[in-house]
């Protein structure tokens, strides 16, 4: 499929306007107005929701698609924690504990891919876990600035000493996976 056609798919779109709201939602933040922050997040959300769905319906899947989502959708998770640790909002250890689990993640993708010893990089079911549980603590963050209260404020704290535990555990799972898969290729070949 040519590349602007892809480009054009409706999922695609919605992917490009989610890459869109980003600038404007650290703005929002570091103007400290949260509301308008809280609604591009979802916002944000929704995009990514729908990009899917769309592409399943419309039977619009592109390659171009396979490659910006999660790439769109990590540097909205990765840009907040930034943000958010800037404004002092997400402690720096969890930041840094969620940037070093991407950065070692990308890194061994990129050379299995590169030379060609692994194409497939699904997430795994702890990967998706560590995603969710970084949202959510996102989501609980920024209405915690909207309604400071006592159960919020403890929620929020919980996710973030989750996701400080469950970053490394996933990369660790990831390793794992990877280990296990690049060992067997050759002793299935």
């Amino acid at each position: 499929m040519p590349f602007l056609t892809q480009v054009r798919a409706t999922p695609n779109l919605l992917t490009l306007m989610r890459l869109f709201i980003l600038p404007f939602l650290v703005i929002e933040i570091l103007d400290n107005n949260y509301a308008a922050a809280f609604a591009l997040f979802a916002l944000a959300g929704l995009t990514d929701a729908l990009d899917g769905l769309l592409a399943r319906w419309l039977s619009q899947r592109t390659t171009l698609g396979q490659y910006m989502d999660p790439i769109a959708d990590k540097l909205l998770l990765s840009t907040l924690f930034v943000v958010l640790t800037h404004t002092n909002l997400i402690p720096r250890y969890v930041t840094v504990l969620v940037f070093s689990r991407d950065l070692g993640i990308l890194l061994i993708a990129t050379l299995l891919f590169a030379t060609g010893t692994l194409r497939d990089f699904r997430p795994s079911l702890l990967g998706k876990c560590n995603t969710l549980v970084q949202i959510l603590g996102v989501v609980c963050v920024l209405l915690e600035r909207l309604w400071p209260t006592a159960w919020l404020s403890a929620l929020s704290g919980g996710l973030l000493r989750l996701i400080a535990v469950l970053a490394p555990v996933s990369a660790a799972q990831y390793a794992w996976i990877v280990f296990r898969r690049v060992n067997s290729a050759p002793a299935a070949a």
